[in-house]
């Protein structure tokens, strides 16, 4: 399987990946810009989302309501969002509207002015969501996760979008502060797909987000690398007025460039995802008949991820759910997977691929993992070599190397007190 796309270079630095699909009338955009959440001060927790969050609420040309009314107007879509190492943004149109879009791209990125009203609506909202946040059980057990994991001196181990007690704290001036030091070009990267031509996309681009250049040098300071637990770390945060528990147990993983991560990816996949959720739901959910679901993620990215398994539970239930998941993973460190269990896992990632790429969205993702990652520009080609090299032998070693049933962080959240 090949697909064709065409590379290109910005003036402002930024790179340009065009694939063209002349089989469908609409283009999608989704672009990586140096500035994401951890480069949030350690008492400003929350700063990066919310500066995102009002790039597209007011610019030097159009307010908030202005911008809705353009981008209705033609059915189109923008956005701009929040990553733990980037800023993410993009959007979605006609072909025939490609040119306004990469106009309102631009303005929402080059000339926001972070309105005071439009703050505190933001604020209300983040305040809401945290509210809702901590009411959820899945939320609070993943929360308490990435903490005992990672840490909170650890940016992987601070939340995104910030704590009932900072949010409240950021002010306009840490808002415009941050958009103006941290917010770079330097490195990113803009993928287009769609019913265009990758010269004129180049041509427009090169007219408006091209001509962006941000006054201030990119950010220097570079990611930590997060330390491993030497001894296992438990929390449970009771929440009495709820009917189900929820707990995520697991390590560090990873790193998507890591030479270890494709084979992980088909451990994980046999360990935690076929079916109703692979070994873990068979014998958590369907067996023990304890979980209302049970899986594994594994989320590498530029960083090291979490490796883990995470589940809802009957609370009555809980301390035999943990006890069948670790009897699992330690079932998958210290025996091969079967035949049969590698081959369908082989086939499953294998087949995804296709599929994903049948539709604009799925292949500007893949463009962009490939871009992030350095891929290289034939790994579409080389991905199903990739996956059918990977061995039971392999999986076993990198089982060992990264889960432990002796040494791993495990958060709890509901009607449980143990």
């Amino acid at each position: 399987m090949n697909l064709k796309f065409n590379k290109y270079n910005l003036a402002n630095g930024l790179a340009l990946i065009v694939a063209e699909n002349h089989h469908a009338q609409s283009v999608v955009v989704s672009g990586r810009l140096q500035g994401g959440a951890w480069l949030d001060p350690l008492d400003k927790i929350g700063l990066a989302d919310f500066m995102v969050d009002l790039m597209r609420r007011g610019t030097t040309k159009h307010t908030f309501s202005q911008l809705n009314d353009i981008i209705e107007e033609v059915a189109a879509s923008v956005y701009v969002d929040c990553g733990r190492h980037m800023t993410t943004f993009g959007g979605k149109s006609l072909a025939e509207d490609f040119g306004l879009l990469a106009e309102i791209v631009t303005e929402c990125l080059s000339s926001p002015t972070f309105p005071t009203e439009e703050i505190e609506k933001v604020r209300g909202q983040t305040m809401t969501h945290l509210k809702q946040l901590a009411d959820s059980t899945r939320g609070m057990a993943d929360r308490h996760f990435r903490e005992l994991l990672y840490t909170t001196n650890h940016p992987y181990g601070r939340p995104i979008t910030g704590t009932l007690e900072s949010v409240p704290q950021i002010t306009r001036d840490d808002l415009v502060n941050f958009y103006q030091q941290n917010l770079h070009t330097q490195n990113g990267v803009v993928i287009v797909v769609g019913d265009v031509h990758s010269q004129t996309v180049y041509e427009t681009l090169e007219a408006t987000l091209g001509q962006w250049q941000p006054i201030h040098p990119a950010p220097q300071t570079a990611m930590p690398t997060p330390l491993p637990l030497t001894e296992k770390a438990r929390r449970v945060h009771p929440m009495k007025n709820k009917s189900q528990a929820d707990l995520a147990l697991g390590c560090i993983g990873p790193s998507r460039d890591d030479a270890d991560f494709y084979i992980a990816s088909v451990g994980d996949t046999i360990l935690g995802q076929l079916g109703l959720g692979g070994r873990i739901g068979q014998s958590v959910r369907d067996e023990g008949g304890m979980a209302y679901y049970a899986r594994t993620q594994l989320s590498g990215g530029l960083g090291p991820g979490p490796w883990y398994v995470y589940a809802g539970v009957n609370p009555i239930s809980v301390d035999k759910a943990i006890e069948f998941i670790l009897t699992e993973i330690r079932r998958f460190r210290d025996e091969l997977v079967t035949d049969h269990e590698l081959a369908d896992a082989k086939a499953y990632l294998t087949g995804i691929l296709p599929l994903q790429m049948e539709t604009n969205e799925g292949v500007l993702s893949t463009l962009l993992d490939i871009h992030l990652y350095q891929l290289g520009d034939d790994f579409i080609a080389r991905y199903p070599s990739i996956i059918n090299a990977v061995t039971k032998e392999e999986i076993m070693a990198v089982a060992q190397k990264y889960l432990s049933t002796e040494v791993y962080a495990l958060s709890i959240a509901g009607p449980y007190e143990g």
